[in-house]
């Protein structure tokens, strides 16, 4: 061993060698991926991150080595002496970038022998996820993890050497900070210090980024570990990394022109895609908020198929609810004016589903239990035949047929073709109607494969509301409360804060949201309207962010912001469907570290100094 590591250096990687190293002696290091005995020859190929390459043992050419490579089992790890050979036409594997040649060994040294692994170190290995996640570390032996992690590394190096080229200022924000409400849920640490009192653990570097620009900074960004306690899904972990950016004196488009700069970068260098293929104005389309809404029932919509939805409300409202018991209250409630027609509390949409797309009743009566699974009582449905009439419906019996005859048609409904139809609560049917537009785009095949490039589909959500409204009838911020608003509607904030809308925009990704940011309030005056809109008095205001408010006060620029999501976006470029397999060390659904057994007890003496009682008993 001691000749291997201390006289001879690895001269090259497993990936490395080719027919021009033929003849040449090399030095590898790396992990047996697999051992084949050939009846007096033994085969290994060795494995590091860059690839694999040959061994050859044979015992007739050189002996010294043969009982290492007899001996030999998977994941042994290995140091080989040995002279590169061309393996000839007929014994070269096209598969491999190695394939082409082999190494005899001349010289080997076992560095480490290893157990059994608990499931094989291959690309589609059929092992269930917690079980790889118990031993990441052999998980991440496997060639796709590692290549999502080095693609991963290049997309970070890449959005640094952008941004230091434009001018940007790299700047680290505290972990532990101030816990300020509004936003998610935060981590909470004691402090040891203070007994009592708790850092938050930062879910961004949000109002330290804006200090920054009234320190005059101008331009501020960097890399960062975020933390929210949060409910986990495929696309979201408790600790997530972020690209954090912030700019003095801009506007809107002037920072959308910087991120649109950094995506057509990093997709070109990282990925080998020229984006201006899609996008030769080098600018990505813009969807207002309220749009997306209406045709996709969210903020983040896949717009590489269609199947949209068809809203309906106001042709239920004209038609006095069509004599179907259901859909007459929801007329009702317009008609008497009860709350105003821009914000409804109920709404009909409805997806058209071409006859080209079979369905059978089985079929829709799936699509109802999947409806149902995310918060639907249940689903409409009609099929259209000829001359406008509707079967396989509850309605067909009860509909006028000029209610009937303008859903057709605001549908652009055809014979055979069948409608779905959701209506209540306006949250509930934009999350129902999102989620069945995609569960059906998938279902059709409408939708790229996982493990293609498809269609890289960019567009800027824009102008959003400020304010959503409270079940109690209050108002809470739609993002942050140091969002700024548009300028002509920051006279409607105190009578009018549901139509207030904002600078505030995500850069959405094939159905993701990868980006998120707003222009940010500059104005303490104005600040502190919106406070009072969310229920903070001036006093509460001050108590919570007053050290912002301050720093409002001696003079702070326009500015705005944007954080740029790493993790989804290597997801994404990486062509998987989990958000864990572009990070080293994720967390389970339940945010557990199987690895390592976190979260975990701690002693009741850690506690004690800490000043803190448990309603579970410390171990």
């Amino acid at each position: 061993m001691a000749r291997f590591i201390d006289d001879l250096k690895r001269t090259h990687s497993c990936g490395d060698l080719r027919l021009e190293n033929d003849g040449d002696e090399v030095v590898l290091f790396g992990w047996v991926h697999n051992r084949r005995d050939h009846g007096g020859c033994i085969f290994i190929d060795l494995r590091d991150r860059d690839g694999l390459t040959q061994i050859v043992f044979d015992p007739s050419e050189v002996k010294e080595p043969f009982p290492i490579g007899d001996s030999a089992r998977s994941e042994w790890v290995l140091g080989i002496r040995g002279r590169v050979r061309d393996r000839g036409d007929k014994l070269r594997n096209p598969r491999l970038d190695t394939g082409a040649i082999e190494v005899l060994a001349l010289e080997a040294t076992v560095f480490n022998k290893a157990l059994t692994p608990p499931f094989e170190i291959e690309d589609g290995v059929a092992t269930n996820e917690e079980k790889r996640l118990e031993h990441r570390y052999l998980d991440l032996r496997r060639p796709i993890l590692q290549r999502n992690l080095i693609m991963r590394s290049k997309l970070n190096n890449t959005a640094r050497d952008y941004f230091i080229g434009e001018g940007f200022i790299e700047v680290e924000t505290p972990f532990m900070v101030k816990y300020t409400p509004g936003g998610a849920r935060n981590f909470l640490v004691p402090s040891r210090l203070t007994p009592g009192n708790f850092y938050a653990l930062a879910e961004s570097p949000q109002l330290y980024k804006q200090l920054l620009m009234c320190a005059g900074f101008d331009k501020y960004f960097q890399i960062t570990r975020c933390f929210r306690d949060e409910d986990l899904r495929i696309d979201r972990q408790p600790e997530f990394s972020q690209c954090d950016v912030e700019m003095s004196f801009i506007n809107q488009d002037d920072l959308f022109k910087v991120l649109e700069g950094l995506v057509f970068r990093l997709w070109k260098d990282v990925l080998g895609f020229d984006l201006k293929e899609r996008f030769p104005t080098g600018e990505f389309p813009r969807l207002p908020f309220d749009e997306s809404m209406r045709r996709f029932g969210n903020d983040k919509p896949d717009m590489r198929f269609g199947l949209e939805h068809v809203e309906l409300t106001d042709i239920i409202v004209e038609h006095d609810g069509g004599n179907v018991p259901l859909l007459q209250p929801i007329a009702a409630k317009f008609k008497d004016g009860t709350y105003r027609k821009e914000l409804p509390e109920e709404i009909v949409k409805a997806i058209r589903v071409p006859a080209e797309y079979k369905l059978s009743r089985k079929d829709v009566d799936e699509l109802e239990k999947f409806c149902k699974q995310n918060g639907a009582k249940g689903l409409g449905r009609a099929k259209v035949n000829d001359g406008g009439a509707w079967t396989q419906s509850p309605f067909a019996k009860v509909i006028t047929d000029d209610l009937r005859d303008a859903i057709n048609k605001a549908c652009g409904a055809e014979p055979g073709d069948l409608i779905l139809l959701q209506f209540g609560k306006e949250a509930r049917v934009q999350t129902v109607m999102a989620n069945l537009r995609v569960h059906l785009g998938k279902k059709f095949g409408l939708i790229p494969e996982v493990g293609t490039d498809g269609d890289w589909n960019f567009l800027w959500v824009v102008n959003p509301p400020l304010f959503e409204a409270n079940d109690d009838g209050t108002w809470a911020a739609a993002h942050h409360v140091f969002t700024r608003p548009h300028d002509e509607d920051i006279a409607k904030l105190e009578s009018d804060p549901g139509m207030v809308k904002c600078y505030r925009y995500d850069l959405v990704l094939n159905g993701f949201e990868i980006a998120g940011g707003s222009i940010r309030l500059h104005d303490p005056e104005v600040q502190k309207r919106v406070f009072n809109v969310i229920g903070l008095s001036d006093e509460e205001g001050r108590d919570k962010f007053g050290f912002l408010l301050d720093a409002l006060t001696y003079g702070a620029p326009p500015h705005g912001g944007i954080a740029f999501g790493m993790d989804r976006v290597a997801m994404l470029a990486a062509h998987t469907e989990s958000i864990r397999d572009v990070i080293a060390f994720p967390k389970t659904q339940r945010a557990n570290d199987l690895m390592t057994g976190a979260p975990g007890p701690v002693d009741a003496k850690q506690l004690a100094d800490l000043k803190i009682r448990t309603a579970v008993d410390p171990k």
